[in-house]
Parts: C-alpha cells; structure tokens; sequence
C-alpha cells in the first residue's frame, strides 16, 4: 500500500530530460520500493575473455529496414518505427528517475541516450517481459575510456564483445542492465505518474505485451532526450 511519495525535483545539475515529476524526498513504501528493486535486480553477465588488449572495432549498425523503435523521452512514448513510418505509438513511458540523458556510472538512475540494439530477451521477467539492451554502446565506451572512467582492460571487454554480436559485459562501472519492460505486479498509479525506474524504460503491461511482436534480438533502438 502506497502511503505517500514526494512530488519528484525536476531540477538537475546534468543536461537529462524529465518530463514527469521527479522525487526530492523518496518515500519507498511497498509498491514503489518493489519497482525499484525489481529494476535493479535485472542483472545478466556476458563474459568476454580478453587474453590480450587487441580491441576489434564493431560493425556499423545496418540501415533500418526492419521494425524499429523511437524513444521519445521529452514527448514520453514509444513508437514502432518502419523506415521512417510510424506503425504503433505507446504513450506515458517512465524512464529513470533521474530523467534521460548522457550515462554516466552505474547507479546514477538515468536513462542513456543514443542508439542500441536489443540485444537479450527476458520472458519470465518479474516485469512480465524485458527487453535488455546492448548498454554501454560503442560510443559510450570511447567517451568513458577517453575521460579516463574506465581501464583499457574493461574499454577491450566491451569493444571486442560488440565486435562479436555479443551483449557487452553488464559489470562495469557504466552499468548495465538497461532495457525496455513492464510493470509485472506494479503499481500502474505509479507508473503513470512518476519516472521511477533505475534507468530502464517501462511500459504497462498490456503495452509491453503489444510491443513484442515487434521486438527481436537484433531490433534496433533510437532512445532520444
């Protein structure tokens, strides 16, 4: 039983997008304390042995000819994309509760920006489907590499794991275990109004039901802020 929850800060000293209300004070009782840990706990490991620091550079993505998704998350929707026509819109997503914008670190409750691609599915989800993403991308790991956020042990894992059509490691101090998924026994009064993820993208449950039959491994993922 939801008790009370602070209307959330929209302020922020990073350049992230937030729509929805974002909490100054966060009172997790039940429903909003299960979301967040729930969210948390969507960890899956891709191991890369990496014997040497030989970095193969990944493919570029392919022209978009399949379904693909645009993430709006200032217009907070989803939308099925082929070429540049729309096939299905979802409204009112949730992103993290720290809004949408450049990732950072693990833990920090924002929802990267950029292009993926799907990259694992989760069926038996406690969100009822998940959708994980290739995070952190290519570009996410030249930039940590660069500012000296990572070793060039930990930038080869990712690297070499993407050149391979694998899900990079999901360890490293960038974070992991984003995607896209439902609410599963959630609360929908929260969902629809809060952003209160960890840094994935939430739908409601019929929603995401709607969205797999769009969705594979390999589907390509435009999230913009």
């Amino acid at each position: 039983m939801i008790i009370g929850i602070a209307e959330r800060d929209r302020q922020s000293t990073t350049p992230i997008t937030m729509n929805k209300p974002t909490p100054i004070v966060l009172i997790f009782l039940l429903g909003l304390s299960c979301l967040l840990a729930a969210c948390a706990s969507h960890q899956q490991t891709a191991t890369v042995a990496v014997e040497t620091e030989v970095i193969k550079q990944p493919p570029p993505q392919p022209a978009r000819t399949d379904p693909w998704l645009l993430i709006d998350t200032k217009a907070e929707t989803l939308t099925v994309m082929e070429g540049n026509r729309p096939m299905e819109v979802f409204n009112n997503i949730a992103v993290g509760s720290r809004g949408a914008g450049v990732k950072r670190t693990r833990g920090d409750e924002i929802t990267p920006v950029g292009n993926f691609t799907i990259g694992w599915v989760n069926p038996t989800s406690r969100f009822n489907l998940f959708f994980g993403l290739d995070y952190p991308n290519k570009e996410y790991a030249d930039t940590a590499y660069r500012e000296g956020r990572i070793d060039r042990y930990t930038y080869a894992r990712i690297v070499n794991a993407l050149s391979q059509g694998q899900t990079p490691p999901q360890d490293t101090p960038l974070g992991g275990s984003i995607g896209i998924h439902g609410l599963g026994a959630g609360d929908p009064e929260i969902h629809s109004l809060f952003n209160w993820t960890t840094g994935c993208i939430a739908l409601d449950n019929y929603q995401i039901e709607r969205l797999a039959h769009w969705v594979r491994i390999g589907t390509q993922v435009e999230i913009r802020g």
